[in-house]
């Protein structure tokens, strides 16, 4: 059996981390030392990672976010065997972990940066053996295998990913009544056009800077498409208004950009997304974070965020056909049931929102209010839901 050590999880709170790419990299140099002081002492080198998992996670009520415990894997170099079935070595993932912590180390002392991608096929290469007669083995074979790495990296020296030199691909479109200064350049989110700006996938204080707003309050919209049919219509100078949408699921640099304007500008956040699972999912994950990076809430999640549509109910109240909505699917219908029992959900609105869904057996999408009149979801459809303050928190 492989030696693998899991801590039993608390819910001890954690000292602040102090925040910067020089202090990431004094972490990553103090791990490395830790495994080179094992080897040192002739002892089976290892590293623990904290545990992503939802064993490893609890709902802090009075703070409405999820934190991450204190259960930890331990991630031993001599081991050939993993964890689980199909999982592959401890050896390999020890040998992939200080690799990629690596090459972060090297980006941070050059005060360089690198996509996600591209530090994939960076670390696509063979791994030299001892005798050089055996089998050539890659590094990494996809980035299915480099991204997890990447997270555990981050988790272990708590650190965001960007902080370590690696982000993800911009990814997110804004506009409205705001000047922001992007790296020095002063950019007019009123003069945007078509397209709108471009969320980078950093945000940080050091890059984006707000240097004037006049909204009232953000706007999340799930889709690039709905996203369009909102700034065409120019909801956001109607409405005096951040129109903003993350392709989806947002990716950091959109929840970062949200939480810093929600706090530091003082806007309230409304998320509109599909009548469907993964809707409520993407909505509950801006509020309260999410399971994968609970040890980044703090700086993400944002509490006060309201859930605005599409609602069970609004095919009734908004009168759309019943030939419209589309049937759940059994993996619907699984992931209802999956995100009913989680704790963020017990409210007893949400658990009337998401039983209705069920019993109803279809699901609403945006677009779906197309079929009274393609700007019915603009001039009609959210002014009223605004006006009368039917959302759920």
């Amino acid at each position: 059996m492989p030696r693998t050590k899991t801590a039993g999880p608390t819910a001890t709170r954690k000292k602040p981390v102090k925040r910067d790419r020089a202090a990431a990299g004094k972490r990553i140099e103090s791990m490395a030392k830790g495994i080179a002081g094992l080897v040192g002492k002739c002892q089976d080198p290892f590293i623990d990672i904290p545990s992503r998992t939802l064993s490893n996670v609890r709902f802090n009520e009075k703070r409405g976010i999820i934190e991450l415990l204190d259960g930890k894997q331990r991630r031993f170099f001599f081991s050939l065997l993993g964890r689980r079935k199909g999982e592959g070595s401890q050896a390999k993932k020890f040998m992939q972990t200080v690799r990629v912590a690596e090459v972060c180390r090297r980006l941070i002392d050059a005060n360089d940066s690198t996509s996600i991608r591209d530090l994939f096929y960076n670390l696509k290469m063979p791994i030299k053996s001892g005798n050089g007669k055996g089998p050539k083995e890659l590094v990494f074979n996809e980035q299915s295998e480099s991204d997890p790495i990447i997270e555990d990296i981050e988790v272990t020296v708590g650190a965001l990913r960007e902080e370590l030199g690696v982000h993800a691909e911009t990814k997110g479109t804004m506009v409205g009544p705001m000047t922001v200064n992007d790296n020095g350049d002063t950019i007019e989110l009123t003069a945007m056009g078509s397209g709108g700006w471009g969320v980078p996938s950093i945000v940080e204080s050091d890059v984006i800077r707000f240097v004037k707003c006049k909204a009232k309050f953000i706007l999340l919209i799930e889709k690039g498409a709905v996203w369009q049919r909102f700034n065409k219509d120019r909801f956001w100078e109607k409405h005096k208004c951040m129109i903003i949408h993350g392709g989806g699921q947002p990716p950091r640099g959109v929840r970062r950009l949200i939480f810093r304007m929600h706090n530091e500008l003082k806007l309230p956040l409304y998320v509109l997304v599909d009548n469907d699972p993964w809707g409520y999912y993407i909505y509950s994950v801006l509020k309260q974070g999410s399971i994968n990076l609970a040890f980044e809430s703090q700086r993400m999640a944002i509490p006060a965020a309201r859930f605005i549509g599409m609602s069970s109910f609004d095919a009734e109240r908004f009168d759309i056909p019943s030939h419209v909505p589309m049937p759940l699917t059994d993996e619907d219908r699984r992931r209802a049931r999956e995100i009913r029992n989680y704790p963020w959900f017990q409210k007893r609105l949400w658990q009337r929102e998401i039983k209705h869904m069920e019993a109803l057996g279809v699901k609403l999408e945006l677009e779906a209010l197309s079929n009274k009149h393609f700007s019915f979801i603009t001039e009609e459809y959210l002014p009223k839901k605004l006006k009368d303050k039917r959302w759920l928190d």
